[in-house]
């Protein structure tokens, strides 16, 4: 199967992290304050998505089918603000390549353990020596960027 249109994407999403991280910063200076100055990021993604499901027409589940969804899964919200509320912290203070640098390493060492496990619906794809070797590059690479 040709996963490249995929990984095309998540490249183009992860390379919008930066910039997500500007414009919050931008806001912040605004309203001097970063939990507030996080708020409009919200409300303008979830007014985005509102618009998407409208113009798609999608259909809602049913009660049923919500009472089936994990209690955990209703909190990626959470994690979502605490990115964002953890970039506007630390963004102006350590800049936008050691906080992705930073981000990055604590994404694989987590995408590792939940890949090893199958965690969280994910299928199960055992650490090797390969693939830990690939996610030590990667983070290793980052770091070495930050340094200069």
């Amino acid at each position: 199967m040709n996963h490249l249109p995929a990984m095309l994407l998540a490249i183009a999403v992860g390379a919008l992290l930066p910039v997500q991280v500007a414009m919050n910063m931008n806001l912040r200076e605004s309203f001097r304050d970063p939990v507030l100055s996080a708020l409009p990021n919200f409300l303008v993604g979830t007014a985005l998505v509102g618009v998407y499901v409208l113009l798609m027409r999608s259909k809602f589940p049913s009660a049923a089918t919500l009472g089936q969804v994990p209690l955990w899964a209703w909190l990626g919200g959470v994690i979502g603000a605490s990115y964002v509320i953890g970039s506007l912290y630390l963004g102006p203070k350590i800049g936008a390549t050691l906080l992705l640098a930073l981000v990055l390493a604590g994404q694989m060492a987590m995408s590792l353990a939940v890949d090893h496990y199958g965690l969280l619906g994910f299928p199960h794809h055992p650490v090797n020596l390969a693939r830990l070797a690939g996610a030590v590059l990667l983070v290793a690479g980052t770091l070495l960027i930050v340094r200069n």
